[in-house]
């Protein structure tokens, strides 16, 4: 017998996204013991894990009003006391906590960075996404792109003026300004976009480590 699980769109999307967030908890879990146990390292685990932090809270600002954590845990039976604090009560990687305890003489300017890297961590996911899902039209394209500017400006004590993605973000948003809120990105113009907002991804997160919060 077939058990139906929604009886329309929305109550899909909702179980998909609860879905998501039990998936992104149990990671981040696994992620925080294995760092703990020293089965990853340093930098990869703070790029992994800012990328769960970030990935959390947009996910539970949009599930805000219909369900809480707590609730949810509760709900499921979550036993995942690490993931929760990291996620829930810190919001920044266990590398960002150590290295803002061994630099007492700016414990709130770190805070602060790694805020602003979380932020731009789901700047780049949320336009990568929007390329992938074919959100092509300038007016759909450009807010993300100018958002995504925007973090990588707050971060000027980490990223140097001439870095690649801020080149590239900049050059993408003069082009789309030239054009009409209606115009879409050809395919391959889409294909490019992908190319270098992934390329600056990766060359943001590669900077991470050497950062120097």
């Amino acid at each position: 017998m077939e058990v139906k699980l929604w009886n329309d769109k929305r109550e899909r999307e909702l179980l998909e996204s609860l879905a998501d967030l039990y998936a992104i908890i149990k990671a981040t879990e696994k992620l925080e013991r294995a760092y703990v146990r020293d089965l990853v390292s340093a930098a990869d685990y703070e790029a992994e894990c800012l990328k769960l932090i970030s990935q959390f809270n947009s996910l539970s600002s949009s599930l805000a009003g219909v369900v809480t954590i707590p609730r949810f845990v509760q709900a499921y039976r979550l036993d995942c006391p690490a993931a929760l604090n990291r996620l829930v009560q810190s919001g920044v990687p266990a590398t960002v906590e150590l290295r803002a305890s061994t630099n007492s003489s700016a414990p709130a300017a770190t805070a602060a960075s790694a805020a602003a890297i979380a932020q731009c961590v789901q700047s780049f996911i949320t336009a990568m996404d929007a390329v992938k899902l074919n959100m092509l039209a300038n007016d759909q394209v450009r807010p993300l792109l100018h958002d995504l500017s925007t973090s990588m400006g707050k971060l000027g004590t980490v990223l140097p003026p001439d870095f690649e993605g801020k080149v590239k973000v900049n050059e993408w948003l003069a082009k789309l300004h030239k054009m009409g809120a209606g115009d879409e990105l050809t395919e391959q113009q889409a294909r490019q976009l992908n190319f270098d907002l992934d390329s600056a991804y990766s060359a943001f997160m590669a900077s991470l480590p050497t950062a120097g919060l």
